[in-house]
């Protein structure tokens, strides 16, 4: 059974997703899976290349950008950043809880320049904690407003 959390109009975070999920995701408006899991890590999950054929036969892209045992690099975030900004409709990620999915979404849009504040509570509502990433997405969220500010003048 889908565990789709809206963390935004076109952003859903979800736990590790099942075959049954790609075709829920189809149903949602969802046209890109994103999967923030790494293979193999555990047994039970199903592997990545299943579902990425999955949403490609729904019609669906996938990108995979995996986030293990070292964290969030700025190369992740940067690629979250370009995976939200060419999808066309709604974007879902996932993990094992749907956590890593949700901290790489605010860390990605905080550097877009979106407020953190509003990134914040959008996570909580759908019940997820950005506090191990909070003080990363102030920094990111004010870099990001002065070259936006600096570009102007």
């Amino acid at each position: 059974m889908s565990d789709f959390r809206k963390l935004s109009k076109s952003m859903l975070a979800s736990p590790q997703l099942t075959l049954d999920d790609v075709e829920s995701a189809r149903a949602e408006g969802v046209s890109l899976i994103v999967n923030n899991r790494p293979e193999g890590e555990s047994a039970d999950q199903t592997p990545g290349p299943a579902i990425e054929a999955a949403a490609r036969a729904a019609g669906m892209s996938y990108k995979a950008i995996p986030i293990g045992q070292g964290g969030f690099g700025e190369s992740e975030v940067r690629a979250m950043c370009d995976a939200l900004e060419s999808a066309n409709g709604k974007v879902l990620a996932y993990c094992r809880s749907g956590t890593r999915s949700t901290l790489l979404w605010a860390l990605a849009r905080s550097s877009s320049g979106e407020d953190p504040d509003e990134i914040a509570a959008a996570a909580a509502e759908a019940g997820y904690d950005v506090g191990p990433v909070r003080s990363v997405m102030d920094t990111l969220a004010s870099r990001s407003r002065h070259e936006a500010d600096h570009q102007l003048q």
